[in-house]
């Protein structure tokens, strides 16, 4: 997974030049083209978001906006690469999602179920492959 990291700018909701969008488009076709994008979507302000803190039994709810920015996340790309080497050739090749200012992408490896060892029993491998076909459906259905 490839987190950007906001910035003072998206947390404004101020949107990317027309000319960031071009050069995002035709990274994200670069992207498509070799094979390797699954998905990907830039978010709205943590000002339009919330949070929600887990103790125990409890559950406490915070809106945004939050303050610490440079935690915040202003989009996500989901690819399926052979390495982190990999990724990490490919967003050097990212145009900065940040124009003006400096930007920090974060590669995040997402699990797969052999990194589960034997907590993920065969039961629990049956109901994940059911929950992927189901949603495989789902999204058939949008496009």
């Amino acid at each position: 997974m490839i987190l950007i990291k906001a910035s003072q700018d998206s947390e404004a909701g101020r949107l990317p030049s027309q000319e960031l969008l071009e050069a995002m488009g035709e990274y994200n076709e670069a992207l498509v083209e070799a094979g390797i994008l699954l998905a990907g979507e830039g978010l709205h302000p943590s000002s339009e978001g919330a949070r929600v803190r887990f103790a125990g039994d409890e559950r406490l709810v915070t809106d945004g906006p939050f303050a610490e920015t440079k935690e915040l996340i202003a989009g996500y790309w989901l690819w399926q690469v052979a390495s982190k080497e990999e990724a990490i050739e490919w967003v050097k090749r990212c145009p900065n999602p940040m124009p003006g200012t400096e930007a920090e992408i974060e590669i995040r490896r997402v699990f797969e179920a052999e990194d589960f060892g034997e907590a993920f029993t065969p039961e629990r491998r049956e109901q994940e492959a059911q929950l992927r076909e189901r949603l495989g459906e789902r999204l058939g259905k949008r496009e």
